[in-house]
């Protein structure tokens, strides 16, 4: 067997993880940025205690809330791009509970990171303890399996030597562009302090390089020629570009063969919206110019995208009877999605093959001429959109607007998830280099934003972070604000106070709903809140202002850039309106039957766009 050497379980976590390297731009680095903790019994003596023996190889970091530190590993790895991620440890119990949300939002987006909630008494001589979930029919349940159908990899540990093969596998998952996303190790609070004699080659050094898969033979050809036959192709550029750092050569495929590119939500910043060729955002969100674009299309190149209902507008938006599709993903379950013909490789190297079998061949000139007429009439749109107002409420896109000119550009990345803001920055933000556009629109998740900023300026320090963040998403959670102020770390939050759930108080008029129980006005109260958001901010350290037209915001956010510390900015928005260009159907079912009017007429609109979605 070897040399080996005695540790606890909860140790020998901590001296296998600091010993895990990746290689970023020829330097070696140690994979994980560090570990989130909130400490309860159920973790405080065992990993708790193990984390403070390697805190100077392995920094150890502190949160105000459980979801709020997952959230901020979930962004640290995504502006990483995957190359690097980090941990979370908590008690058992709610603590666990709380990062079950989060693990959600890195199962949807396939983000690697590492759960280690702490869990029951292996041996149960205690049972039931603090915070236990007792399960009637089965002894063997307890609040963590809520992270199994979340996770990419579950493991509960019962046993110390079990640790052995649970790392090596959570870390094949953490790596592998495939399989990649959330593992959950449950960890026994008992056997965590339980010791054993483990082999010293398990803690040794080990270099963690991405796998490239390269296409098919058979796949590749038959994309060739599906591509050679097409008339009106697209590129339809999803986040698997982006994590496989592919953008150089999803620029020169473009070129090369004359071939307009759109872009997902996650595939925003593949491409520099600055390129003749980048038609920006398609689908539910899209530019007039993509969707016009996508609409007359005779065959999709969907590039590292799962096409989900917002970029294919539920299936409605490609409207050529001709249509064809290629999936050109590392993950076969996307890559057949909708009929699709398969190309499952890397996207870089799946690229490159596809321009080097199409050499000498590009599509007919009419396309990308009728892509720059598009995208000049789509530009005139969203300058309109965009600029600058004396009205007392201003729109979202015009508080976009003023951002843009103010903390815009290569040097910054802009951070948001949900709400109505990620539809108009999804059309209006001008992404010009990769990763300076970060939205967690998987699962769209309230309460992502700060947090989500802070977890990129982690990873990416010398970057402006700004966060966008609506009043409904900023009450769900803001603590990690105190966070940011606590480590450092400055963010510059622009808060949009629209009084309300403003985004889905739309959707629900849209559907021929009553304006009810979304805006703050529209709710049961006894006294309407008015809450000071510019007070609650300071009152965590933040420089905090609020300000009373878009001139003040762009002079607001001036100053906040020679701040020392995170600055929130708030200005109150308009509810209602939105940018009226672009965008595109999405399915929400209304109701067949009502006895309003409203929503009869809704239904019977519903029905009509129905009938244009592609099933199957």
């Amino acid at each position: 067997m070897g040399k080996t050497i005695r540790l606890t379980m909860a140790q020998a976590v901590a001296h296998f993880l600091k010993k895990q390297m990746t290689i970023i731009d020829g330097q070696k680095q140690p994979i994980f940025g560090g570990v989130w903790a909130i400490f309860g019994h159920g973790n405080v003596a065992g990993i708790g205690e193990a984390l403070y023996q390697v805190r100077e190889e392995l920094p150890t970091f502190r949160a105000h809330n459980e979801q709020g530190m997952a959230h901020a590993a979930i962004a640290y790895a995504k502006a990483s791009f995957r190359q690097r991620f980090m941990a979370c440890t908590t008690s058992i119990g709610p603590g666990a509970l709380n990062m079950v949300t989060a693990a959600g939002v890195a199962h949807v987006n396939r983000i690697p990171v590492l759960f280690l909630p702490g869990d029951v008494f292996a041996n149960r001589a205690p049972d039931p303890v603090l915070q236990q979930i007792e399960d009637f029919g089965d002894g063997t349940v307890s609040a963590n399996d809520a992270f199994r159908p979340v996770s990419r990899y579950f493991d509960r540990i019962t046993r110390p030597e079990q640790i052995i093969s649970a790392l090596k596998r959570a870390m094949q998952v953490l790596t592998d562009p495939l399989d990649c996303g959330p593992v959950t190790l449950s960890l026994c609070q008992d056997v965590q302090a339980e010791a054993f004699d483990y082999p010293e080659s398990f803690f040794e050094e080990h270099v963690w390089v991405p796998r490239r898969p390269q296409p098919d033979a058979d796949e590749l050809a038959n994309a060739i020629a599906l591509i050679r036959r097409s008339e009106k192709p697209v590129i339809l550029a999803g986040g698997g570009v982006l994590y496989s750092q592919a953008t150089k050569e999803l620029a020169a495929f473009a070129e090369a063969h004359g071939i307009p590119v759109v872009v997902t939500q996650a595939g925003k910043s593949a491409i520099d919206e600055t390129h003749p060729l980048a038609l920006g955002s398609v689908g539910v969100t899209g530019t007039s110019a993509a969707n016009a674009i996508a609409e007359d299309t005779d065959l999709v190149i969907a590039v590292g995208t799962r096409c989900q209902d917002f970029t294919t507008g539920s299936w409605a938006l490609f409207k050529n009877e001709k249509l064809a599709m290629i999936g050109l993903n590392i993950a076969a379950y996307d890559a057949l999605k909708h009929n699709s013909y398969p190309l499952v490789t890397d996207a870089r190297e799946g690229l490159k093959a596809l321009s080097a079998g199409l050499t000498g061949w590009r599509a007919p000139a009419s396309l990308a001429e009728k892509a720059t007429q598009e995208k000049k009439i789509w530009m005139e749109a969203a300058a309109k959109a965009m600029a600058t107002t004396n009205a007392a409420l201003p729109s979202d896109a015009q508080v976009i607007g003023a951002v843009t000119r103010t903390l815009g550009g290569k040097d910054s990345i802009l951070v948001c998830a949900a709400g109505g803001l990620p539809g108009e920055l999804h059309k209006l933000w001008p992404a010009t280099a990769p990763g300076s556009y970060h939205m967690e629109y998987g699962f769209s998740c309230m309460g992502y934003e700060i947090a989500g900023g802070l977890g990129a300026k982690m990873a990416r320090p010398e970057k402006e972070v700004v966060v966008m963040v609506g009043d409904g998403s900023y009450m769900m959670m803001n603590s990690e604000l105190a966070t940011s102020v606590m480590l450092g770390l400055k963010i510059t939050v622009v808060l949009l106070d629209n009084r309300g759930y403003g985004c889905i108080n739309r959707l629900q008029m849209a559907t021929g709903g009553a304006n009810f129980n979304n805006l703050l006005k529209d709710s049961r109260f006894e006294v309407m809140p008015e809450i000071d958001f510019r007070a609650h901010a300071a009152s965590m350290g933040a420089v905090a202002v609020k300000v009373a037209s878009i001139a003040e915001l762009e002079q607001a956010i001036e100053v906040s850039k020679k701040n020392d510390r995170s600055s929130v900015i708030v200005i109150d928005t308009d509810p209602l309106i939105t940018t009226d260009e672009g965008g595109h159907w999405w399915d929400v079912a209304v109701p067949e039957v009502s006895p309003r009017a409203e929503v009869n007429k809704a239904r019977a609109a519903y029905e009509q766009a129905r009938a244009a979605q592609r099933i199957g």
